[in-house]
């Protein structure tokens, strides 16, 4: 009887009031219009992707200006940075906003999220948006493979409350199953953590071998006193541990 826009708000309220917490509600550019943002925005900050149409404007400086004319206007980064653009814009009612452009990987485009925590970096932007395809898989799995809307034909209100419980238990059971069994991701950030440090220790146990083997070689030479040998080997770690550092840099550079 009602849009399906309209009863964002009341969903949003009835999961706050049941004791969620949330930092963020996710949407894709089907409800992502300056209103229901705006709306949204009162309970919880939102971060979705918008649409690139000529109908919808947003304050940018003192025009009103639609999503193509703000990208035109803003300073690009250069080169092949995932993150081409970001700035910081007003709805209608007057909700600070920013939109970050992304770069589109399927073609040769741009796409546009828009976050009303402004304080939130482009990057993190980005991520958070992200973890919505986790929804659409979770749903793609529901609908395909566990008969969710297919295994009942009820109009009972309570009957498809039930059902659509059981479907998420099946798949809760699956992917709990399956991080047991098969994700190292089981352990979570320790999982990283430990990835990281076997990647420092391995360089550093390497360094030391080589270190150890020419400091051998050095003192049957009987050439260099302990001293010069000590130089040698601050000069060596310095060395390593600027290499380190620039590849870090790199690697920082190129996420950006």
């Amino acid at each position: 009887m009602e849009k399906a826009t309209a009863h964002l708000e009341t969903m949003v309220k009835r999961a706050l009031a049941a004791g969620i917490k949330a930092k963020y509600v996710l949407m894709d550019s089907w409800f992502g219009m300056p209103a229901t943002i705006a709306r949204l925005a009162s309970h919880l900050d939102v971060i979705c992707m918008v649409k690139k149409t000529p109908k919808v404007h947003y304050r940018y400086g003192h025009q009103r200006l639609d999503l193509i004319n703000i990208y035109k206007r803003v300073k690009k980064r250069r080169g092949r940075a995932k993150i081409k653009a970001s700035v910081v814009v007003a709805l209608a009612d007057g909700t600070p906003a920013k939109l970050v452009f992304v770069r589109d990987s399927r073609k040769s485009d741009w796409l546009a999220l828009l976050s009303t925590d402004i304080l939130l970096a482009d990057d993190k932007i980005v991520q958070t948006y992200g973890r919505r395809w986790d929804i659409e898989v979770f749903f793609k799995m529901a609908k395909q493979h566990l008969k969710l809307a297919k295994e009942i034909h009820s109009r009972d209100y309570d009957a498809l409350i039930a059902h659509t419980s059981i479907v998420f238990m099946r798949y809760m059971f699956l992917a709990h199953q399956y991080r047991i069994s098969a994700d190292h991701r089981t352990f979570g950030e320790l999982f990283y953590a430990c990835c990281d440090e076997i990647r420092d220790i391995s360089f550093m146990e390497a360094l030391c071998r080589l270190l150890s083997l020419a400091l051998a070689s050095i003192q049957k030479m009987g050439v260099f006193c302990d001293k010069t040998l000590q130089s040698f080997v601050d000069a060596v770690i310095d060395a390593a541990l600027d290499c380190v550092n620039m590849s870090k840099n790199k690697l920082k550079s190129a996420e950006i």
